[in-house]
């Protein structure tokens, strides 16, 4: 691994700044709120003694929903070693985190806090890339839930993207914080290997989206092959 000033086009400076959208959405996605990387402008990359290297970066996000982007500086290390997950990301990225959308994951939480009839949905999308527009909330909210995922997972060797909602059920409310269950499939786009998760999580406007349940699923070839998406 180089050292050193990177070149942004790489795969070292690359493979870094996409943990950043994992990160931003774990802490701030929502139904209408979603990240996605736009563009590496520089990047740097130190050996931190022998537990780790340090990546500094330029950036700018995108938020997809709102389509609004901002040039962004940001943190990220990765543990060397027999280390699991990412000890620290961070970002600043104030100005994508003004826009309201109160009002938007209000009127869906009242929608299914006492839906009579509970959400239940596969395929998100579908093989041809569709979404019906009811269900485009909970194909965010299932991106924003396995950010936990990639976020958790990613080294200097992977590159997540969210490829499918293979299901999502929702649950009895508990504690006022709509319950999902999910299966999310990811494309880990260096191996080229689709991996399977299954997720149970929990979103409020209040709370946002919490994991709380994580488990790595054998490979199901008889699933619908995904459309992969950013």
């Amino acid at each position: 691994m180089a050292t050193g000033e990177l070149n942004p086009n790489h795969y070292q400076a690359q493979r870094a700044a996409k943990v950043v959208q994992h990160y931003l959405n774990t802490r701030h996605g929502s139904p209408f709120r979603l990240f996605g990387l736009n563009r590496v402008h520089s990047g740097t990359a130190e050996d931190v003694e022998d537990s780790g290297r340090k990546y500094q970066l330029e950036i700018s996000v995108k938020e997809i929903i709102g389509n609004t982007s901002e040039k962004c500086s940001a943190e990220v290390f990765f543990p060397r070693g027999e280390r699991q997950g990412l000890d620290k990301v961070q970002a600043s990225c104030d100005e994508l985190l003004k826009a309201n959308t109160t009002a938007q994951e209000m009127a869906l939480y009242e929608q299914y806090k006492n839906n009579q009839g509970p959400l239940s949905a596969q395929h998100l999308p579908d093989s041809h890339g569709r979404i019906d527009p009811d269900m485009r909330p909970f194909w965010h909210l299932g991106i924003v839930a396995s950010s936990f995922i990639m976020l958790n997972e990613s080294n200097e060797n992977t590159l997540y993207n969210m490829a499918q909602v293979a299901n999502i059920t929702q649950l009895p409310t508990e504690n006022d914080q709509l319950k999902f269950d999910s299966h999310i499939l990811l494309h880990e786009m260096v191996s080229q290997e689709i991996i399977h998760w299954k997720l149970q999580f929990t979103w409020s406007p209040q709370e946002g989206v919490k994991v709380h349940q994580m488990e790595q699923l054998p490979h199901r070839h008889e699933l619908e092959k995904p459309q992969n998406t950013n």
